[in-house]
């Protein structure tokens, strides 16, 4: 069984969606006791990272006990940027700080056309493919919507383009975070919400 945490800030119904497509177990959990047992745990966002907030100290510490016991953490979109120590778009709401570095805004690029938010089809850098993006070549395609982005550190699985080069896909044990939105990315985010659940599995 899949957590799939709703902050009142997550794309559910498209991820929902997507999950059962795959045929996954999941619950969306209306208090952190129901998230005990849960094989994985997912947080989805769009929008203002501000909106983290609602994950209280009692969710956050839910959640890095889960990561502490083995569990499986999943980010999508802001739920990526969540992993990370803060973001330049709400200075003072903290990360949870799994991965190193601050997400900050992207960068247009008006002789190149290229808009903030960058949102549309992008292709994936894999620089290591890891557990989350097994089976998937370089240059598969995926959906973005956002305007701001984590940095390339060692935790990279995956980089992308928009005038930037930012973190599109990260992977630190069982912690993975993609910046995109797997659940509207056709065939290659459903390959590697997949690969989450094989992770979930053992």
């Amino acid at each position: 069984m899949i957590a799939l945490i709703d902050y009142k800030a997550g794309n559910l119904t498209s991820v929902r969606k997507a999950l059962s497509f795959i045929g996954s177990d999941f619950v969306v959990p209306e208090s952190t006791a129901d998230c005990v047992g849960a094989k994985g745990l997912i947080v989805p966002g769009v929008g203002h990272f501000s909106a983290t907030e609602a994950l209280d100290e009692h969710w956050r510490r839910t959640i890095l006990d889960a990561v502490a016991a083995g569990t499986p953490l999943l980010g999508i979109c802001v739920g990526m940027q969540w992993l990370f120590e803060g973001s330049d778009e709400a200075p003072g709401v903290p990360g949870l700080g799994l991965m190193q570095g601050r997400i900050a805004r992207l960068d247009g690029d008006t002789e190149s056309r290229l808009k903030v938010p960058h949102v549309g089809w992008n292709a994936l850098d894999i620089r290591r493919q890891g557990r989350l993006l097994e089976g998937l070549p370089s240059g598969a395609q995926v959906y973005f919507t956002h305007s701001y982005a984590a940095p390339v550190t060692e935790t990279c699985a995956a980089a992308t383009a928009h005038a930037n080069v930012f973190s599109s896909a990260v992977e630190r044990d069982n912690v993975f975070g993609v910046q995109f939105h797997p659940e509207k990315s056709g065939d290659a985010g459903l390959q590697i919400l997949r690969n989450f659940l094989k992770v979930c599995e053992g």
